[in-house]
């Protein structure tokens, strides 16, 4: 459904509240959010917030009103949850109303935060905050009025991060009382070698354990279920940073069954990282195909990892040299030609007035674009999210003027802290509101003018299936043939879950474990196979010794 955009030229209202209350939610990690006064500092997204200035002056081209590629007419903020802004109807109320006047037309609401969720019809419990208005649903009353204004929602959900001991979720039903670290062999906990479990101040769910990945998964389902969003994006979707992570002893014994070796890993062992690696791909397609299958015009789109320089244009060797795909384990470009996401918003988190920065920013852009074709066809939509709290609003529209330059979308981090300024605490957020909507809004930028994102989600249909009977069903490959012909493999999960997303429609054969099953894929819509029933044969003793 499309709905007219309009933009009024009058002042922002928003309350001078709106400052720093607890820290920036996303922090030098690029997608974290917790509520610190600072995170800890990496070279690819410093955290000393301070106003700067562009690495060029050179007047640009102006941006064009409309966009060709999937996506290109993205205008996002995102909206988060740890401060002002969506914990009462007013907050909501003044959020929706200042979006529309800045000329945005996408609103990524944090609903799922840390294993709770600014809602209250969701598989986990609601936030534990003593601001949130009592009885009072943000996700439910944000959608209803950013949708009278002709704005999109995509409900931002962090699917392994689950909690910050500095802002504890009181609920008894929150997953930490549960499976937390002192839950034995119950906790789900991300835990290195030596078994500990911190981050910092966050806590995570390790994606390898089954139960854990199923908790996850149902989450995110129960939004899709229950709200009217256009889309929902996974946030926090791989492995803390360090790539030491994955030592609960469970995951070890799956690692130990799927794979067939022996021992504990070292951190740096290949086989290791990519078996880890797989569990969050194999989680994001779960994710995507549930969702489809459900409502198949939602947008899946994941807000990912690109830490210092950049690969080159097309160079997948050079990206499985990145932190992002050996540290914590993202394969987003995969992710893109597999059609497990719609939408790829980069958390390019860089000051363009650093050494570097610039060009890892236009970097990643570069590389983003140039791995979003499909088999099929079609082709993943991108847009650049840029980090508004680290930079002055010069800074931001340069950034987000190069970006939309080249097809791609626009999302800013955040709503709350949209300047250097406001989240150094040296202005009020309604003063960084307005300072930033004046040059984003200026002639040649891209928010000169209101535009409409209306574009289609490019997965509008799959293929979901399980292999039930093995006392191991993960790991096993499984195979879709079209015309005779391998058109694509993939591995079934912990639960024995497998899928495909970027095929064509028509008869299709799935193949695995000896097993085979015909069925076609809709032109709309996921086809749900019936279970796979798979007997390993066991093993043949070996004859005795001749006497």
């Amino acid at each position: 459904m499309t709905f007219p955009l309009s933009r009024r030229a009058a002042p922002f209202l928003l309350s001078s509240a709106l400052v720093l209350s607890a820290g920036v939610g996303r922090g030098a990690a690029q997608d974290v959010r917790a509520p610190q006064p600072a995170a800890p500092a990496t070279a690819g997204a410093p955290t000393a917030p301070a106003s700067t200035t562009p690495a060029s002056t050179t007047p640009a081209p102006a941006v064009p009103v409309a966009g060709t590629q999937p996506g290109a007419n993205l205008r996002g903020l995102w909206i988060d949850a740890f401060g002002p802004g969506l914990k009462t109807r007013a907050q909501v109320a003044q959020t929706v109303a200042d979006a529309e006047r800045m000329g945005v037309n996408t609103l990524f609401v944090q609903a799922i935060r840390r294993a709770d969720c600014l809602c209250l019809k969701a598989s986990v419990p609601t936030v534990t905050d003593a601001d949130l208005e009592k009885n009072f649903d943000p996700l439910r009353v944000i959608t209803t009025l950013a949708h009278a204004r002709g704005m999109r929602v995509i409900a931002w959900a962090s699917v392994t991060g689950v909690g910050n001991t500095a802002a504890p979720n009181t609920d008894p039903a929150h997953v930490l009382r549960r499976h937390g670290a002192g839950a034995g062999v119950n906790s789900w906990l991300a835990r290195r070698p030596d078994g500990s479990w911190q981050e910092g101040r966050d806590t995570w769910l390790d994606a390898g354990i089954p139960a854990a990945a199923e908790y996850m998964t149902q989450a995110v389902l129960s939004i899709v279920r229950n709200y009217p969003v256009d889309g929902v994006q996974l946030d926090r979707i791989r492995y803390p940073d360090g790539d030491v992570w994955g030592y609960d002893p469970k995951t070890l014994a799956r690692y130990r069954a799927e794979t067939g070796r022996a021992g504990t890993p070292a951190p740096s062992d290949p086989v290791w990282a990519a078996w880890k690696r797989q569990q969050v791909t194999n989680l994001v397609r779960r994710i995507t195909l549930e969702s489809k299958a459900l409502r198949p015009e939602l947008w899946v789109s994941a807000a990912t990892i690109t830490y210092q320089t950049a690969p080159r244009a097309g160079d997948l060797t050079g990206f499985r040299r990145t932190r992002t795909y050996g540290d914590v384990l993202q394969d987003w470009p995969e992710w893109m030609r597999a059609g497990l996401i719609d939408l790829n918003v980069l958390m390019n988190y860089k000051r363009d007035g650093l050494p570097d920065q610039a060009q890892w920013f236009d970097g990643w852009n570069a590389f983003a674009l140039s791995v979003r074709d499909r088999p099929d066809g079609a082709r993943a939509a991108v847009a650049a999210g840029t980090a508004m709290y680290l930079n002055d609003p010069a800074v931001t529209a340069a950034q987000a003027r190069r970006s939309v330059q080249t097809g791609m979308g626009w999302v800013g981090y955040s709503y709350r802290t949209p300047t250097a300024g406001v989240y150094g605490q040296r202005e009020s957020a309604a003063q960084g509101l307005k300072a930033v909507q004046a040059v984003l809004s200026a002639p040649g930028m891209p928010l000169e003018r209101p535009l409409r994102w209306t574009d289609e989600a490019p997965t509008v249909r799959g293929l979901l299936g399980r292999v039930t009977g093995a006392a191991t069903p993960g790991h096993r490959t499984v195979q879709a043939v079209q015309g005779g012909q391998v058109v694509a493999e993939a591995l079934t999960d912990a639960l024995g879950y497998y899928g495909f997303a970027a095929l064509p429609a028509g008869k299709t054969e799935v193949r695995v474990s000896g097993q085979r099953w015909t069925d076609t894929i809709p032109e709309r819509g996921v086809v749900r196979l019936p279970d796979l029933l798979i007997r390993d044969a066991p093993p043949v003793p070996a004859l005795p010794p001749r006497p």
